[in-house]
């Protein structure tokens, strides 16, 4: 059984292992509240990363390692980004979820796109955090460049983290790192018909200003907020901007 990330004075949680289709994740669910929060992390990421933001939100929280991520093992086969939301899915209708507030940081943003287009009535919402893939950037290398761009200005903390899931994801982070390049997010965009925010920090290469309004254009009623002094893991640590964002947002569904 995989093993519980919050500490003993904290609210209780349940860790589960959840397969469909030949592919495992493992599922984090503590807290209670009008609100429940999905939480998609980014490549080479896993739930562990994201406590800060799980500490932040006021409601339920669903958090997940995603298959070969985390503590979840590898699938056979290295799964699509609309793959990995039909496992949400499953998961979600396994569980007899209610319409859950989906939360995806960088890769997240995508597999959440996928699961609010593919399977709306799961979907009460949609927060697109450090989107990725940007259209005029679709490269290993760009991608690569982008980030190492990104950690010389983040945090430490968010350096040890990253760099330990990283160390995680095995040897198929190249091949899981491809099916999110080409994977078209913007098909997914078009199907998408909720309530939706996009989050970027002020200083988030990987998510530049131009993508970000193309994605807020070409779905109605998206809004966009920028969160200053931030970059790609705005998420991760120093979380409390971002946190008051979502719950605001959520409030108003």
């Amino acid at each position: 059984m995989p093993n519980r990330l919050l500490a003993p004075q904290d609210a209780p949680s349940s860790v589960v292992e959840f397969e469909h289709g030949g592919a495992t994740l493992v599922a984090e669910t503590f807290g209670r509240g009008r609100h429940t929060f999905l939480l998609l992390h980014g490549i080479g990421m896993g739930r562990s990363v994201y406590l800060d933001i799980v500490h932040r939100l006021k409601g339920r929280v669903i958090a997940f390692d995603l298959p070969g991520f985390g503590e979840a093992p590898e699938p056979e086969r290295t799964l699509t980004m609309e793959r990995h939301a039909d496992l949400v899915a499953a998961y979600l209708r396994h569980t007899k979820e209610r319409p859950v507030i989906v939360i995806g940081h960088s890769m997240g943003s995508q597999i959440a796109a996928e699961l609010a287009g593919r399977h709306p009535a799961l979907v009460a919402g949609v927060v697109l955090a450090g989107p990725t893939v940007n259209s005029a950037a679709r490269s290993i290398r760009a991608q690569a460049t982008y980030l190492l761009r990104d950690l010389i200005g983040e945090r430490p903390l968010v350096i040890l983290r990253g760099a330990r899931e990283y160390l995680r994801g095995g040897p198929h982070l190249l091949r899981k790192m491809r099916a999110t390049i080409v994977h078209e997010a913007q098909r997914a965009y078009a199907r998408m018909d909720c309530p939706v925010l996009v989050l970027r920090g002020q200083d988030d290469p990987l998510a530049p200003m131009t993508w970000c309004r193309e994605i807020v254009d070409a779905i109605p009623g998206a809004e966009l907020e920028v969160i200053p002094d931030h970059g790609h893991g705005t998420l991760i640590s120093d979380a409390a901007p971002a946190a008051r964002l979502i719950q605001g947002f959520a409030d108003r569904i």
